[in-house]
């Protein structure tokens, strides 16, 4: 029966894009196949079973078009599966009002109340073997004694409780293969929606990595094009140490941006490792000689037991803090930044301080450079709070949770 019912009809997605929800394997728009098998069956069907039933109605062409009415009516079944289904338990109740043999013929109402049903058609399904039922009933002890063949008698009750089963049945089964039809689209769904959050984070991550490179290094470049314009008449060589910062910075961004695009290639392709390891907390005396070559004088202290960090939250750390001394170098007339490294059990505290005052009015948590230090700190379950010190100047504090490798599972 599944390889009858497995044939949906077109679905189309919102966006213009054509689709075909199946279950099943793949096949035709028009199921002729499973059609004309049909075909085959009741009519090769019928003829051996009327061998065993001299009593009635021989075959004839009038059999043949009723038993070839019902599957050319299954090739619709898809695009009007509710007037296929009454279609053919019609054709049905014609035939056996005619006399004729019983055999297959009820298979074409098998496979239209089942596919009737997957479609969502259950009060057309239903309807249609109530008729084909209360049909049967009438003619098999009522309409008999003026409907061929001459000299019939009543159905047996028996046969009538096989009849009765086999409806039920149909049923039942066309009702499983509804449910079943209904999870695989669930689950098809769901799945569909996972993939594309994937891919949302992802592009977000991206998005985030390539504007924290590119963000500290073009204010360094920035800041140091500056000096070499100011400086390039009265002192050419502190111009000349400008120009060769600006050529380290602005490859440093072309690697770091390159890297990036690597993991981006690899994860979309054979899912290979990135071939450099991702910047970490070991790269912070890294950082404040960039900060250092950009005017900016960088303390660093650390507080408790340094810990190894697990490599998504080293690099969320790092990030954090060159994104902070960034905010520094663009925003804040201070030449002087502090980073506090707090270490405690599973717990990372960021701290990075200037004195102020500001440069243009300094960045209050709207620019997307904090935007994406809270969103760091929150995939790995912390925060970041920023903001103006009560005695001058501009604060960034994050807590960053971590598992070391001990308690990692």
């Amino acid at each position: 029966m599944h390889g009858f019912t497995g044939e949906p009809g077109p679905w189309h997605r919102p966006g213009g894009r054509r689709r075909e929800m199946r279950f099943g394997p793949p096949r035709s728009a028009v199921p002729w196949p499973s059609s004309l098998a049909i075909a085959v069956v009741q009519l090769m069907g019928t003829g051996f079973a009327a061998h065993d039933q001299p009593t009635r109605v021989g075959l004839g062409p009038g059999a043949g078009a009723l038993l070839l009415a019902g599957p050319a009516l299954l090739l619709l079944r898809h695009r009007h599966p509710g007037t296929v289904v009454v279609g053919t338990a019609a054709v049905t109740v014609v035939y056996i009002a005619a006399g004729y043999p019983y055999g297959p013929v009820f298979l074409s109402v098998v496979v239209a109340c089942v596919a009737a049903v997957a479609a969502g058609r259950r009060i057309a399904a239903w309807s249609a073997l109530g008729l084909l039922w209360g049909s049967h009933l009438l003619i098999g002890h009522w309409l008999y004694r003026w409907l061929p063949p001459d000299g019939d008698g009543p159905v047996g009750w028996g046969q009538e409780l096989g009849i009765t089963a086999w409806a039920m049945a149909i049923v039942a089964a066309s009702e499983l293969v509804r449910v079943r039809r209904e999870r695989w689209v669930r689950e098809r769904a769901e799945r569909e929606a996972a993939a594309r959050r994937r891919a949302d984070e992802e592009r977000l991550r991206i998005a985030r990595e390539l504007h924290d490179v590119l963000a500290h290094s073009i204010s360094v470049i920035n800041v140091q094009a500056g000096v070499g314009l100011a400086l390039l008449d009265q002192d050419p060589e502190q111009a000349r140490t400008a120009l060769t910062t600006i050529k380290a910075a602005s490859k440093e961004a072309l690697g770091e941006v390159r890297q990036v695009l690597d993991t981006l290639r690899t994860s979309g392709a054979s899912g290979a490792a990135p071939r450099s390891p991702a910047p970490g907390l070991d790269r912070l005396e890294e950082l404040t000689g960039q900060a250092a070559d950009a005017g900016l004088a960088v303390r660093v202290e650390v507080e408790g037991v340094r810990t190894a960090l697990p490599p998504g939250a080293d690099l969320a750390a790092f990030r954090i803090v060159q994104e902070a001394l960034t905010n520094i170098v663009r925003h804040s007339s201070s030449r002087n930044a502090h980073v506090l490294l707090c270490y405690a059990p599973g717990e990372l505290e960021l701290r990075v301080d200037d004195d102020g005052p500001a440069a243009g009015g300094e960045v209050t948590g709207g620019g997307n450079g904090l935007v994406g230090m809270r969103e760091r700190a929150a995939a790995l379950g912390g925060t970041v709070e920023a903001g103006p010190r009560p005695d001058g100047g501009f604060r960034v504090r994050a807590r960053i949770p971590f598992r070391s490798a001990r308690e990692t599972p």
